[in-house]
């Protein structure tokens, strides 16, 4: 749930993302994920998103680390790089269309090719060497975030960012080593998953994001999706978070649980945990989810921004202990 709130655009988490990531932590969230946060300043969405790209931004990560972790909750992590979907404008207060352009305080974006994401600037295609180098970018995010006291990294291959580039054959038409078939096409995202699982520590869980599908035909398939993820499990990834859409324009048929089928394939079919994720709103909707094996943990993230306090009234409904740090307890709901 990117917060486009670094207002001095370097990339540190300010008094916005202490307050609202640890009011989720005082709330009662077992783990919260920090946003998209850039490993390169080019890899950001828009110019106010968090980055790791630079040890001087480790200690904006370990304030909000070391709150979060006061409330008893865990704190994550995305990873991620824009590519193509880079340097938008931000949706405070309102959106502005296209790309914001260098002139106007944004940068020149990357891709696979050239070709752009609809309505967006033409990235500039990524040499085969700029590639190689791109696991050793993850990691090094990776092992900040790891000195700023953080527990999970969960890897951005979704919604059409740049690892998501790569894996489609729709964006990704490259002829070099990094294109082609399923192999060239997927081994970016598995270069670096093992570079960040190389200095990522054991004991700590590495997540993957991936889009299941992309509702188009000929595009990046469940089929794709449950294949990659059996090379993920092998790679060293604790869970996959199942998600879909984002690289190509498409119709989605929305709904409550759209997507949970997608995460229980996935668990199945390619023995991996799996997160649910996509109009999950209701406590014992989410709580069905992991009794009947579809998927192994629920993310919550637009009704966490709604519903801050999302798991009291989960709680109260499934009768558990309250979640809440002491300081909101009278705003505890009766229990049956």
């Amino acid at each position: 749930m990117c917060q486009y709130n670094v207002t001095a655009f370097d990339g540190v988490p300010n008094d916005w993302s202490l307050v609202h990531y640890g009011s989720r932590a005082a709330q009662g969230f077992g783990l919260v994920i920090m946003e998209a946060t850039g490993v390169k300043p080019e890899g950001r969405i828009t110019v106010q998103d968090l980055g790791l790209w630079d040890d001087s931004q480790i200690a904006g990560f370990e304030r909000v680390a070391g709150f979060v972790h006061h409330y008893g909750a865990a704190l994550g992590v995305q990873l991620g790089h824009a590519g193509r979907k880079g340097s938008t404008w931000t949706e405070q207060p309102n959106p502005s269309p296209g790309s914001q352009t260098i002139e106007e305080g944004g940068y020149t974006t990357v891709g696979p090719t050239e070709a752009p994401f609809p309505g967006l600037a033409a990235p500039r295609a990524l040499t085969t060497a700029e590639v190689a180098g791109l696991p050793e970018v993850f990691a090094a995010a990776a092992l900040r975030a790891d000195a700023a006291g953080l527990d999970v990294v969960e890897v951005h291959a979704a919604h059409g960012f740049l690892l998501h580039q790569f894996l489609s054959p729709l964006s990704n038409t490259r002829t070099d080593s990094y294109g082609g078939d399923f192999d060239g096409r997927t081994r970016l995202t598995r270069e670096v998953v093992v570079a960040v699982r190389k200095v990522w520590p054991e004991n700590k869980p590495l997540f993957v994001r991936l889009s299941a599908t992309e509702w188009v035909e000929n595009g990046w398939s469940v089929d794709d999706t449950v294949r990659l993820a059996s090379l993920l499990r092998d790679d060293g990834v604790d869970l996959i978070d199942v998600s879909s859409g984002g690289n190509l324009v498409a119709p989605i048929p929305v709904g409550p649980g759209y997507q949970v089928a997608f995460a229980q394939r996935v668990r199945t079919e390619a023995k991996i945990p799996t997160s649910a994720v996509g109009l999950i709103t209701e406590p014992t909707q989410a709580e069905q989810i992991l009794r009947s094996g579809q998927a192994d943990a629920v993310m919550i993230g637009r009704e966490s921004l709604r519903n801050p306090g999302w798991p009291e009234q989960a709680a109260a409904a499934l009768g558990a202990p309250h979640p809440m740090a002491g300081p909101y307890r009278r705003g505890a709901l009766p229990r049956k």
